[in-house]
């Protein structure tokens, strides 16, 4: 199980990324949030930027906006692996994908907890990732949804069924207590579970 953590209830976000920096963490989870497509807002992308300076992990960036267009580009020049952005967005997905490819960059997409995943049947040969929300979008700390585990193993069937090398991410509400749902999934992003503890390696390690 890959671990992308991430630093969305940090309430120092240089000192928890020096920290992440020094476990195995595989991703730091990069959460932007426009106050648009969601309620709360994140730091804007000026100071975001800066996530980069205090480590050398990837980047695993989730973009809750709008308008993803505005943002690609940006994340773009970091040290970016991924970057998934929503399927309720009103813009061209396709199109959104294709800029993402475009700067040798892995895309995903990600679904809300009310999202039907065959949402995502039209965008599959284009993925390099699937982001199931296991609790609603747009701040941390939440608790998880269990029907989550049974959206997972749709998503794992689905990219079975149409032969895509997509992964399933989970993210909201991971701990030691819900991992065991997620054993389909190939990532899960942890939160709060990490950040507010005092041993981050050995919150990581349990989740493996």
């Amino acid at each position: 199980m890959k671990i992308s953590a991430s630093f969305l209830s940090s309430q120092d976000i240089p000192k928890d990324l020096r920290k992440l920096d020094a476990t195995d963490v595989d991703y730091i989870h990069v959460d932007f949030m426009d106050g648009k497509f969601v309620l709360n807002k994140t730091m804007p992308y000026r100071e975001m930027k800066h996530v980069s300076d205090y480590t050398s992990k990837r980047l695993d960036v989730h973009l809750m906006v709008a308008e993803p267009s505005k943002y690609i580009p940006l994340f773009a020049e970091l040290n970016t692996e991924y970057i998934t952005f929503h399927v309720e967005v009103e813009e061209d997905i396709l199109a959104n994908l294709q800029l993402i490819h475009s700067y040798s960059i892995k895309c995903g997409l990600a679904v809300k907890p009310d999202t039907k995943i065959s949402s995502l049947v039209p965008y599959l040969p284009y993925l390099d990732l699937i982001l199931i929300m296991s609790v609603e979008p747009g701040r941390g700390g939440q608790e998880f949804i269990p029907d989550t585990e049974a959206k997972i193993k749709e998503a794992r069937a689905l990219l079975d069924s149409y032969h895509v090398n997509a992964i399933i991410n989970v993210d909201g509400g991971i701990n030691n207590q819900v991992i065991s749902s997620c054993r389909d999934a190939d990532m899960v992003v942890a939160g709060s579970y990490v950040i507010k503890s005092d041993q981050f390696q050995e919150k990581i390690s349990s989740l493996r």
